[in-house]
């Protein structure tokens, strides 16, 4: 091989193809298996355009985290992940680690770092004609007013202005002020269910538009997990039917109530998951996930939990 044969190491190398972004609306939602009615769904993705900032409760199982980060793709419009971000809540959690905070830097001084919420701020001033998404996952775990600060009160929607913005407890210079962008959105999710965590503070309250979620079976649950994961009509009408009677139960238990039913999620297999053998699925469910659960809720009378889960189980 001569010379002229040979690579030419200084030619550029070729660019590597971007994975398209795909489209994404309150359809796309509807096909992956949410089992909210349509107008509902229209309603929640109404406010959180409005409001700006949402929060979405209700009891375990009730597929928060799944809506919530389907929800920010239909506000941006495209399933585009580097427009979301999300963050977890925690009882550690503190101002310093979610906006801005000092840390030790490689030559052992202290360095000033912004958190995740101030990044995503930065990023959305940098794309104001696109809408960029928080999502904050057991936003109750955590202490909110500690955690956000100042952000607290610049979350209001009429206060995404710069003529509103505020110093933070960490500035950068004697002048920095700063605002949340307008293009950025907050979405969070709470465990209403947990008696662990303390009442959400009523400042937070107001700065949120709070979003009920039930658990949700019936005829369009049946229709999505029959067709996607291959189980009978008929076990799905008993599941529901056992499904039911235990969130009756529930519901009616003065030491429990409405907020600790067991959602839909616990009952609808990940990913459209082809299903082999429905009643071992369910036994499995039933065993690993739903009992202990009851457990939980009945620890003071584990004799009502057992019996729960004696009638869940009759005939499978």
């Amino acid at each position: 091989m001569g010379p002229e044969d040979e690579p030419d190491d200084s030619a550029p190398e070729a660019e590597i193809a971007a994975a398209p972004i795909e489209p994404y609306s309150l359809d796309d939602i509807l096909a992956d298996g949410c089992f909210i009615a349509r107008t509902k769904l229209e309603e929640i993705l109404e406010q959180l355009r409005v409001k700006k900032n949402i929060i979405l409760q209700g009891p375990p199982g009730t597929g928060k985290t799944w809506l919530a980060r389907r929800l920010a793709f239909a506000l941006i419009g495209q399933r585009d992940d580097s427009k979301v971000r999300a963050v977890q809540f925690h009882p550690n959690l503190s101002y310093e680690d979610f906006v801005r905070g000092w840390r030790p830097a490689g030559d052992g001084k202290l360095t000033l770092v912004d958190g995740p919420f101030v990044e995503m701020m930065k990023v959305a001033a940098k794309q104001p004609t696109e809408r960029h998404v928080v999502i904050i996952e057991e936003i109750n775990r955590g202490n909110p007013a500690q955690i956000f600060g100042e952000m607290l009160t610049l979350l209001e929607a009429d206060k995404r202005t710069p003529n509103e913005a505020l110093e933070l407890s960490y500035k950068r210079s004697d002048d920095e002020r700063v605002f949340i962008p307008d293009n950025l959105y907050v979405i969070g999710t709470m465990n209403i269910a947990d008696r662990s965590l303390a009442l959400v503070d009523l400042a937070l309250r107001r700065r949120f538009a709070f979003i009920d979620l039930e658990p949700i079976l019936g005829k369009v649950w049946q229709d999505w997990v029959q067709s996607k994961c291959g189980i009978d009509s008929e076990i799905l009408v008993e599941i529901e039917k056992r499904l039911n009677i235990l969130n009756n139960e529930i519901s009616a238990d003065t030491s429990l109530g409405r907020q600790f039913r067991v959602g839909h999620s616990y009952v609808t297999p990940p990913f459209g998951t082809p299903i082999a053998d429905a009643r071992k699925w369910f036994r499995l469910v039933v065993d690993t996930e739903i009992g202990p659960l009851l457990d939980e809720y009945w620890f003071d009378a584990l004799e009502k939990s057992e019996k729960a889960r004696q009638r869940l189980l009759e005939g499978f």
